[in-house]
């Protein structure tokens, strides 16, 4: 009896190993395939035609928001692409920059030849996707899909396009390109006010995280060869704006020098 028992309680003991380990597997694989969280986020394309300089800003409650957002290249452009979003759109804008086409062009483009391909096996739409192409001369054109989320929308002003998903409401992108336009100095100065103005009136409904900046001008960054004149991530932070902003205000106050 007492062997028999010892063998029962060693079966039960396999069995209870073997469901641990297939749990652990399924949690794993889960894992993999997980959906990443919409870039549910707002964003600034700006150019500044003194100096020459564009860029972006992007601020949201992800992590790293700058990993994939924002996109530029010297003397040809810069591009945001968010919300559902597809990294691809970023590095298709500024080929199709080289190759001369215009924003508007470039965003048709791109969205009809988007074969919406899901994520992980699961619906990822191109509907959903929020994108924003500016040239190296301030020519801009924004996309905002019919099922980003709401509220999803974007706003065009002089020089700048500002564009955001998961918003507390319009205010938000009326803000930040009323906040560009308002403020001087460095184009950084102006990127990261329209941040502010932005959070001011409520930003990313589910908070803060992170914030990134990338400013692009020829040979307009430190060292030799260098066209990369700012950039900067905060990846997480209860407060990734105040951060960012000590951030700009400490480069302008050393390019100042």
């Amino acid at each position: 009896m007492q062997a028999g028992a010892f063998r029962r309680s060693c079966l039960i003991l396999s069995l209870l190993m073997a469901i641990a380990a297939t749990t652990i597997v399924k949690a794993r694989l889960s894992a993999q395939t997980a959906i990443p969280d919409f870039v549910a986020t707002f964003s600034i394309l700006g150019y500044d035609p003194e100096t020459g300089e564009v860029g972006g800003a992007v601020q949201s409650r992800v992590f790293s928001v700058g990993n994939g957002v924002l996109w530029a290249e010297a003397e040809v452009g810069v591009a945001a692409t968010q919300a559902i979003v597809d990294v691809s759109y970023g590095p298709k804008a500024l080929e199709l920059l080289r190759a001369g086409l215009t924003p508007s062009a470039i965003i048709k483009a791109i969205i009809e030849s988007d074969p919406d391909p899901g994520l992980n096996g699961r619906p990822w739409p191109k509907e959903g996707r929020q994108f924003a192409v500016m040239d190296a001369k301030g020519n801009y054109a924004a996309y905002t899909g019919p099922k980003a989320s709401t509220w999803a929308g974007h706003k065009g002003g002089k020089f700048c396009t500002a564009q955001g998903n998961i918003l507390a409401g319009e205010g938000v992108v009326n803000g930040m390109v009323e906040a560009f336009e308002k403020t001087t100095g460095h184009l950084s100065l102006r990127l990261i006010a329209a941040l502010d103005a932005g959070q001011a009136a409520g930003g990313d409904t589910r908070g803060m995280e992170s914030a990134a900046m990338l400013i692009v001008k020829k040979n307009g960054g430190v060292w030799l060869n260098n066209d990369v004149v700012l950039r900067l991530q905060v990846d997480d932070s209860p407060e990734p704006l105040k951060e960012m902003r000590r951030l700009v205000e400490m480069n302008a106050r050393r390019s100042r020098r």
